[in-house]
């Protein structure tokens, strides 16, 4: 016999309605209507995403795996919604356009006196580790930015 919880029950209609569930600052389960992307995003956001691409593709003009890899990894966003420095989605230590990892990396920055926290920080350290090890630090994301590469070379 099939045993549907209160939670799984909610589920199942907002996913048959095309409702998402969200938490109420009381704890109850709530449906949110999804909105399109347009809605979400103001013209001030895609304002900024469209300037930091342009910024992007103009800093790393000389090395285009690295746009590239900031289409890849951020969809070459800086910030998220709420203005803070983008995390990244499956690990919370990488930051911004070029999903620099913290961890690993924010000690160097720091005595570099860069600030991974600022476009040109993240920028900028993206071209000194490329520099020294070249796409290495991302290939995670090389089977979105490797066939774009190869394309662009051809």
């Amino acid at each position: 016999m099939l045993n549907i919880t209160a939670l799984g029950f909610y589920m199942i209609l907002a996913s048959v309605s095309g409702n998402l569930m969200d938490m109420s600052a009381t704890g109850q389960l709530v449906m949110v209507k999804p909105q399109l992307v347009e809605e979400r995003n103001t013209k001030e956001e895609i304002a900024k995403i469209v300037s930091t691409e342009e910024r992007v593709r103009k800093y790393f003009s000389d090395i285009p795996i690295l746009v590239e890899v900031s289409r890849c990894e951020s969809s070459f966003r800086q910030v998220d919604s709420t203005g803070q420095t983008l995390r990244g989605m499956k690990n919370n230590k990488d930051l911004g356009a070029m999903q620099i990892n913290e961890y690993y990396h924010g000690a160097t920055a720091k005595k570099m006196n860069i600030d991974l926290h600022t476009l040109e920080g993240n920028l900028g350290f993206a071209r000194y580790l490329y520099e020294r090890e070249g796409a290495r630090p991302w290939l995670a994301s090389s089977k979105c930015w490797s066939k774009s590469n190869e394309l662009a070379q051809r």
